[in-house]
């Protein structure tokens, strides 16, 4: 994907996410929902937290190298249009996806008592 196809794709995702997060009152901001990224991945690994399957996470992990990687599935050379499209509907899925993850995940640990790996008592 050319760079300035790039940015038009996480210009998109980044809208998409802004509007997601603003239409819920007293939804999770889009900074804690992208700052639980983490602690969710690593709850993920370490078997704390199982409601992100393993098979969400490898859709998540191939969006994210579909996104970064130069190789498209319709290249913009051959059709402008769809070769951007298919970009930015990917980054689209991806952010908006993994804030709605993360936000299932803030919940999961406000309701068990979990926070940032440490069980509370």
């Amino acid at each position: 994907m050319r760079k300035s196809n790039r940015a038009a794709a996480g210009a998109a995702a980044w809208q998409a996410v802004q509007q997601a997060g603003s239409a819920r009152p007293g939804a999770p901001t889009v900074w804690e929902r992208a700052s639980a990224l983490p602690r969710m991945l690593g709850a993920r690994i370490r078997g704390h937290y199982d409601g992100l399957s393993g098979s969400r996470l490898l859709l998540y992990v191939l969006g994210v190298v579909y996104v970064a990687s130069p190789i498209d599935l319709v290249p913009e050379l051959f059709v402008p249009f769809l070769g951007l499209a298919d970009d930015v509907g990917v980054a689209v899925w991806l952010a908006t996806s993994l804030m709605a993850e993360s936000e299932r995940f803030l919940h999961w640990e406000r309701r068990d008592n979990y926070v940032q790996g440490h069980v509370v008592d």
